[in-house]
């Protein structure tokens, strides 16, 4: 059976980031924890899509997507001061969640879930970078297709259901949802998704 729409893919592959000697082994899906989703249902970037399109299982990839493909170059833009206050409960900063180097779930002024990596928290403001962690990146995968089967029902369906976090099965750095609603009031770039890995996620 082939790669197609809405099959159910289980992937191990490796992930460097970076060009020639420069490149850094930024994630590793095994067998034993392999990367699953569902194909062509916009869990997954469309360019990793387009380069396992057609594989079967036990086939071996391996392919380069730019920045343009991937999540885009880095926008100082994408970098902004929000009121302290915001992050706050009954005028408590949660240093839990708020910390340098946190990823922490958010929601813009127009409902689209996103994440932002905490930068600097200050006396009035905190300073969050809303750029995908992946931003300006070129991305190397490398990898072998596992499984390639049918969908079951109840999985497509799962596609649908309200999800607190990212869902991609990889490190995504998502919180566990109280500060979902932080209603940052500002149109950063919606990251669809956010996850924090290079799993290909959308």
């Amino acid at each position: 059976m082939k790669i197609s729409t809405n099959k159910f893919v289980s992937l191990s592959y490796d992930l460097n980031v970076g060009e020639g000697e420069e490149r850094e082994l930024m994630e590793r899906a095994t067998a034993e924890t392999p990367l699953d989703f569902i194909y062509g249902t916009n869990s997954m970037l469309e360019a990793f899509e387009k380069n396992i399109d057609g594989l079967a299982e036990g086939d071996s990839f391996e392919f380069v997507l730019t920045p343009d493909e991937a999540y885009g170059e880095y926008d100082d833009e994408h970098v902004v001061d929000l009121p302290r206050n915001i992050f706050e409960q009954d005028g408590v900063l949660n240093e839990e969640v708020i910390f340098e180097g946190n990823t922490v779930p958010m929601m813009d002024s127009n409902g689209n879930r996103l994440n932002g990596s905490v930068v600097a928290v200050k006396e009035d403001v905190i300073t969050m970078d809303f750029n995908h962690p992946l931003a300006g990146e070129t991305l190397n995968f490398s990898g072998k297709v596992l499984t390639v089967r049918e969908s079951t029902p109840e999985e497509i369906a799962a596609l649908f259901a309200p999800q607190g976090g990212c869902g991609c099965g990889s490190s995504c750095g998502c919180g566990d949802g109280e500060e979902d609603s932080c209603g940052c009031g500002s149109s950063e770039k919606e990251m669809a998704g956010g996850c924090g890995s290079g799993c290909g996620c959308h």
